[in-house]
């Protein structure tokens, strides 16, 4: 079992660049199998997600390539429409593959999605948008198999919550309807719109992605594209985290400064000073954060439920008490019991609300990922603890985070993976 030991306490300062999404890689990726031909996709991130999607695209009988950070995909002769149930547990993106199989085929037969434990994430939304397009879903011993035999159907779909998983399944599907897709309330976030340009490239109709209304014309014949991912904006606010927990500064370069903005006011709101210079972010730390007086997480265009983590573990030595309400995900929490290890004082009321009662100081401990932001977290609070800090189960991190420890070296901590 691989871990991360920390020895906390050193200021961080440098620069370094920033990796693709992965949150944009994964369902550009799973796109690739619902176009026929060669697709290239840049500033595509090594992590074991991405590994996982690259395994089931081969499944299905894609050919793919990897150099660097540049993914080959040949789809032409892709053939198979089904998933195995241990290729779908490996992360909770992989039920992105259904529309695209459904898009390509118009039949696929998956299992439910494994991945990181932080909450129910029913795909009733999911499936509930596909029955509306036509097509017929079976639920037999924990396998959804799926046929569209008069084909898929465009039509106005109105989501009760703008899911992101949903608006990205019902974007692929429509790619081989007949007519119109709407998608009212749709996901605005800006991975959508980056499938959304990927899939235009592609042949596509799509307009209005990153909006609450999106238009998608099927039927259109597709063919593979080039195309480079977005930045990773959550990544991004994890090293402002680790600048900020460590009294820093640190340059990130390769951001998106309209991604991040959402999560730059609460640093700000913290005392970090933010500023862009020649492409780069940088953030520079006081010698000790302000409370945070209340900060919830929402949908896009609201604060990310995916940097709350990290940004709770920098406000668990700010000065003063910080309120975070969590209302995407309700289990969300894992990580706070760590925290508490290493000195934090959370209580969590409501299962929704964490009150965050600054210390002066964290000390290390030994403590374990139970998902990617919740690791990525106990990493930035073991950056600003005394003593040494072990994280087991770090696979966890790998699944969104590439060679943290080797980016945190460059900018002076003290960090290795054991």
């Amino acid at each position: 079992m691989k871990k991360l030991v920390i020895n906390g306490g050193k200021v961080l300062d440098g620069k370094i660049i920033l990796q693709g999404s992965k949150n944009s890689a994964l369902p550009i990726l799973a796109a690739t199998v619902a176009v026929s031909g060669i697709s290239v996709i840049h500033n595509c991130p090594m992590l074991t997600d991405i590994s996982a999607a690259l395994k089931i695209l081969e499944h299905t009988g894609c050919k793919i390539k990897r150099e660097g950070h540049t993914v080959i995909v040949d789809s032409t002769s892709a053939y198979r429409c089904s998933i195995p149930e241990k290729m779908m547990r490996e992360m909770r993106s992989s039920i992105i593959f259904l529309g695209a199989l459904l898009a390509r085929f118009g039949v696929a037969q998956v299992t439910p999605p494994g991945g990181c434990e932080i909450g129910l994430r029913p795909i009733d939304l999911h499936l509930s948008a596909l029955r509306s397009m036509g097509v017929e879903i079976s639920d037999c011993a924990c396998v959804l198999a799926c046929k569209a035999p008069q084909g898929i159907k465009g039509c106005h779909i109105n989501l009760v919550f703008p899911s992101v998983g949903a608006t990205e399944n019902i974007m692929l599907a429509s790619l081989s309807a007949h007519g119109e897709t709407v998608i009212s309330n749709a996901a605005r976030e800006p991975e959508i719109k980056d499938l959304a340009d990927f899939l235009n490239k592609c042949g596509a109709e799509i307009k209005g992605a990153g909006q609450s209304v999106i238009r998608i014309k099927g039927s259109a014949k597709l063919k593979g594209s080039e195309h480079t991912i977005i930045p990773d904006r959550i990544v991004a606010s994890t090293y402002m985290a680790c600048a900020a927990c460590t009294g820093g500064k640190v340059a990130v370069s390769g951001v998106c400064k309209e991604h991040l903005l959402p999560a730059i006011s609460a640093f700000e709101t913290a005392g970090c000073n933010i500023s862009f210079k020649n492409g780069e972010l940088i953030t520079k730390a006081p010698k000790r954060l302000s409370r945070i007086k209340s900060l919830r997480t929402m949908p896009y265009p609201g604060f990310p439920t995916d940097s709350q983590a990290i940004v709770m573990a920098m406000l668990a030595t700010a000065d003063g008490t910080s309120i975070i309400t969590e209302k995407i995900f309700e289990n969300r929490f894992r990580h706070v019991p760590e925290l508490i290890k290493m000195g934090a004082d959370i209580r969590i009321e409501d299962g929704c609300v964490a009150i965050v009662e600054g210390v002066r100081r964290l000390k290390g401990a030994c403590v374990s990922a139970s998902d990617l932001r919740g690791g990525s977290a106990l990493a930035v609070a073991a950056l600003g603890a005394e003593d040494e800090t072990v994280i087991d189960n770090i696979y966890h991190i790998d699944r969104g985070c590439e060679a943290l420890e080797q980016s945190l070296s460059q900018l002076g901590a003290e960090i290795k993976r054991v």
